[in-house]
């Protein structure tokens, strides 16, 4: 049978049978519609399947516009009004980069734009609505490369000044406007940041996912939430990011139709073809329509829809399907005569033409410069229903550039014209700009008394106002005190032990039940909740899923059993960390995009949070997002089984290159508390753009009352935990944060009891916030030298005190090397360098040299080279507590 299959797809023996087959099916489109013609079909091929003719499935369609000619709706607007603004837009977009870098050398791009015009002007002028409308405002998360026409298009409204149009990407003065998206250069502005190519695509199924998280939850209005539209634009080159078509699978499986993605194919990445041999817009329809998406392919402008009706056999639609990109490329770098040579290229194809110029041919448009098309196409989008939907659509980089880049290979990297190419866009675009200031290249505005100015303006105001346009505050929370978590205060009692995990999962309890609080608390977890003790929240909370639970969980009859539903709190992921931030980042800056401020905690293995995501990191700080993210099982020796991938050393510093980030590495459980309840006042109280990173640990021990009158300190980084007895014998200064603190309490024991050493135990609950506070303090030094020097934190702290300081954590050495200048003692470090690795917390502790006795011994060591002690103390402690000299170093094995 499936040999027979296989001649049948080759030859036809019976072309009257087909016949009649294609006329019936035709009939029935004619008489009972398409969709009863589609079920046909699929009843069909489900009989064949089910009579064993394999039968292969293709996701891809025809090479042409999804939406025929004949089912456009009408243009709503006025099309010559429109195409004579974008005009303007584009000379601004393009003059602005020239501009930019005739003195300087900060770049730009001009040619991503150019190709897409088009694309933006359409939802700007009908389907873009802002913030102040009154469903709340679609999320348009514009590709990075594309800014130039945004600024533009805001410049002819007025919202932008020359000043700053000729102080693009020159920001340092406070003149500039960013280079890209940059809400935190641009926070009046930019909503998403989204030039870290695939970002912006994840990021957006993410919000729309979100917004309709909030809206079942009833935290915003859902009837407007079903009108409202997340639009994410991207380049066909971006779909290589992994993070661009990483989640397609869950928008398409939650059906996700307040989405709406746009891929500006033209073709081109940043040096070359996307797909010369092949198709990316064939690649990118299978893998979307496999992925249960609405594919809209908008390939070909009005200029082609003569052509495809006088072609009566197809053999235009087959020639389309024959070319690959490289050549389509080509074309559009060549002229009129070429395309007609190469593209037209039997005598049946030049016949479709003949009684064309080359002009005419050279005109045959794509899709997405074709205003009408791309009306069709976002119309269809926005009225899919249970579907995401993407769009395809055709363009040709540097639409427009000429001979300075328009299809061609260098065209991303141009920032220059001369003044014959500015020439030659100024005449194929009809701009009122005299010969003599063509060099000048002068900014284009319309008078505000003028049709165009109202036309433009019009339209967005019916659509809500301007866009893009950001909100910076929200209605403030009402925060707990701090006293809320009295019992996180105290000790936990004797024999009675816990982890920091098991405190902030306390914590997080506690907000939930919280009357006022409660229901803006976001729990975001990857599929390992039970490694945090969190499967409580299941049954009491739910995990959010649109669909509820359509089955019997196979643990239905147990107290915390698996529980699904419309109206869960609980965001769980799956083994997918790049998604949980995602989704972190769409509800820490709820606050901006839909006016209610959520709480979220994610929490995740500290080792697959920061260093798996760090680029998600980075454009949440950018986005000022807020919340909490908790670095669980964190440190090298407190996760001690799993080894060498998954020990965390080094998360807090990845966390302190971040400018917003605030760290802290915890030891107990009160800190845990003090911390959270402070970083909830500064980020939904008083809204201060900054978010939290804690590292919180599995390893259960007793934890004690919180020193009276520490939290002040706490926050800071560094409080007295205890001091030593009074002692006229040596002394030192002993730090500590995490679970090595406990290592050095059980030090400064070990230095009383078998060395006469007395001990100030110091708690460091942030390193990070330590040197930050001290770098701050020595600027103002640097900047003020007449006046009296300030102290940092550290410094105020050890002032007076007596004798070397030891830090250990479980950490590289540098976490606690960052506080060395404010250290005015001798100043030791342990840290965990070198490869993590499997063995008992106690092994690995020894291993990486920060466990009790190699704090005793480095204390040791500090007061011998200060004299305080004689050296043999030193080697006495290498025997007493079997320390081998020849031991490796850890960075080493």
């Amino acid at each position: 049978m499936t040999g027979t299959s296989n001649v049948l797809l080759k030859t036809d023996p019976d072309s009257q049978e087909t016949q009649e087959w294609l006329d019936a099916i035709a009939a029935v489109i004619e008489h009972e519609g398409a969709e009863r013609a589609h079920y046909l079909i699929e009843r069909l091929i489900d009989s064949a399947r089910e009579e064993g003719i394999n039968l292969p499935y293709s996701a891809t369609t025809q090479y042409i516009n999804t939406i025929p000619a004949t089912q456009q709706p009408k243009y709503p607007g006025d099309a010559d009004m429109e195409i004579k603004l974008h005009s303007y837009i584009r000379w601004n977009a393009m003059a602005m980069v020239v501009r930019a870098n005739k003195h300087t050398n900060v770049g730009g791009h001009i040619a991503s734009f150019a190709s897409s015009a088009a694309l933006y002007d359409v939802g700007f002028s009908h389907f873009w609505k802002s913030l102040d409308h009154e469903t709340g405002g679609d999320l348009i998360y514009f590709q990075g490369h594309s800014v130039p026409g945004v600024y533009s298009r805001a410049y002819m409204l007025g919202r932008l000044t020359d000043d700053q149009m000729d102080n693009f990407r020159q920001e340092v003065d406070g003149k500039g406007i960013s280079s890209y998206p940059h809400p935190w250069l641009m926070p009046d502005f930019w909503q998403f940041p989204t030039v870290s190519m695939g970002l912006g695509p994840l990021c957006a199924i993410y919000s729309a996912r979100f917004m309709k998280y909030l809206a079942s939850r009833d935290l915003i209005d859902a009837k407007k939430a079903e009108q409202r539209k997340v639009w994410a634009f991207l380049g066909d080159g971006e779909t290589d990011e992994v993070e661009s078509l990483g989640a397609i699978g869950m928008a398409g499986r939650e059906k996700l139709d307040n989405l709406i993605f746009v891929i500006n194919c033209n073709l081109q990445r940043l040096d070359g073809p996307v797909r010369g041999n092949g198709k990316i817009i064939q690649e990118l329809e299978a893998e979307f329509r496999g992925a249960g998406w609405n594919v809209i392919k908008l390939i070909w402008g009005t200029h082609w829809d003569a052509l495809f009706e006088r072609d009566k056999k197809g053999i235009l639609k087959k020639r389309m399907m024959e070319l690959c990109d490289g050549e389509y490329q080509t074309f559009k770098a060549k002229d009129g005569a070429y395309v007609r040579e190469h593209f037209f290229n039997t005598p049946e194809l030049k016949a479709l033409v003949a009684d064309w110029t080359d002009d005419e041919v050279w005109n045959l448009n794509r899709g997405g410069h074709d205003i009408f098309k791309i009306f069709a196409a976002y119309n269809a989008a926005v009225t899919h229903k249970g579907q995401p939907t993407l769009i395809l659509a055709k363009t040709i980089k540097g639409f427009g550039m000429g001979q300075s880049g328009e299809a061609m290979n260098i065209s991303h990297q141009q920032k220059k014209m001369d003044v014959d190419a500015i020439r030659r866009f100024r005449d194929r675009f009809g701009l009122p700009v005299p010969d003599d200031q063509l060099a000048e290249l002068p900014y284009l505005k319309f008078p505000e008394d003028s049709a165009e100015y109202k036309y433009m303006r019009e339209r967005r105001m019916a659509l809500g106002g301007f866009l893009p346009t950001r909100r910076r505050k929200a209605d403030a929370l009402t925060v707990p005190a701090l006293d809320a978590f009295g019992a996180l205060l105290k000790a936990s009692g004797e024999g009675r032990e816990l982890s920091t995990t098991m405190a902030i999962v306390r914590i997080m309890n506690t907000l939930l039940k919280d009357k006022q609080i409660g229901k803006h608390i976001v729990p975001i977890v990857p599929d390992e909740s039970r490694t945090f003790g969190m499967e409580g929240m299941f049954r009491q909370y739910g995990i959010w899923n649109q669909e509820g639970q359509k089955y019997v969980p196979e643990d239905h009859d147990q107290l915390m059993f698996y529980k699904e539903s419309q109206t869960g709190q609980v965001l769980q992921e799956g083994i997918n960390e790049a998604g949980a931030m995602a989704d972190w980042i769409a509800a820490g800056t709820a606050y901006s995009v839909h006016g209610v401020q959520m709480v979220p905690f994610y929490i995740f293995y500290s080792m697959f949070g920061l260093q798996r995501t760090m680029d998600l990191c980075w454009a949440a700080a950018d986005q000022r997002t807020r919340g909490f993210l908790i670095g669980g099982t964190a440190g090298r020796t407190t996760l001690n089984g799993e080894g060498l991938q998954h020990e965390d050393g080094h998360s807090l510093l990845l966390a302190n290159m971040i400018p917003n980030c605030i760290s802290y590495d915890p030891t107990f459980q009160y800190e845990v508390a003090v911390v959270v309840q402070d970083g909830m006042r500064r980020m939904f109280a008083e809204q201060e753009d900054v978010y939290y990173y804690i590292t919180v640990m599995n390893e259960n021990y007793e934890h004690p009352e919180m020193p009276a009158g520490a939290e002040a300190d706490i926050i800071k980084g560094m409080y007295a935990f205890r001091k030593g007895a009074d002692s006229k014998g040596p002394r030192v200064q002993l730090l500590g944060s995490g679970t090595i603190f406990n290592e050095v309490i059980a030090a400064a024991e070990l230095l009383k009891n078998d060395w006469g050493v007395e001990a100030d135990l110091w708690g460091c609950p942030s390193f990070n916030e330590l040197a930050r506070d001290g770098q701050d303090a020595a600027r103002w030094n640097l900047l003020h030298p007449l006046e009296a020097p300030k102290k940092s934190h550290v410094e105020q702290k050890l002032d007076g005190a007596v004798g070397p300081v030891v830090a250990a954590t479980d950490y590289i050495k540098l976490f606690a090397e960052q506080i060395r200048p404010f250290v005015k003692n001798t100043y030791v470090t342990l840290g965990t360098d070198g490869f993590g690795r499997s063995d008992t917390r106690e092994k690995l502790r020894h291993f990486f040299e920060v466990d009790r006795h190699w704090v005793t011994l480095a204390a040791l060591k500090a007061l011998a080279d200060e004299g305080s002690i004689e050296r043999d103390k030193v080697a006495a402690a290498l025997v007493k507590y079997k320390l081998d000299p020849s031991k490796p170093n850890p960075m080493s094995v």
